[in-house]
């Protein structure tokens, strides 16, 4: 994720790429929700952001994060390394490769699935729209 044309948890000072604390505590908080079992989503309300788990999958895997010829390290490479290996463990539970589900690759498409129980309700219908979409469950 981007802001001004930084990357979320650095601010340019002097022409330079400096941590910026407070949001880089948030990046590091990110990665440990994450490999302690919560979702994108999860792990991101859990730091106070509200992203789409697909802008918090493209936070995750700037490796820019680990440090770089311009971005100092905010996340260790050992630690930026398990949650992308975390991410390839979720992908192959769930049947996908690279963001692909079996039936995606196959051509073909399920037919048995369930829901879980919605708890949830909200004014904005996208956002109840993701939730509900993701309580969709695929059975065996």
């Amino acid at each position: 994720m981007r802001l001004n044309n930084t990357f979320f948890g650095y601010k340019i000072v002097d022409g330079r790429a400096v941590i910026h604390e407070k949001d880089a505590g948030k990046v590091r908080l990110l990665y440990k929700g994450y490999l302690s079992g919560l979702s994108y989503i999860d792990a991101a309300k859990a730091v106070g952001l509200n992203l789409h788990a697909s802008s918090v999958k493209m936070l995750m895997r700037n490796a820019r994060y680990t440090g770089d010829d311009f971005y100092p390290e905010i996340i260790d490479r050992t630690t930026f390394d398990a949650a992308e290996r975390e991410r390839l463990r979720r992908c192959s539970v769930l049947g996908k490769k690279e963001g692909q589900s079996k039936e995606q690759a196959s051509g073909t498409a399920p037919q048995h699935f369930s829901f879980r129980q919605c708890l949830k309700q909200f004014r904005d219908p996208f956002r109840q729209a993701e939730y509900i979409y993701s309580l969709i469950e695929r059975k065996a």
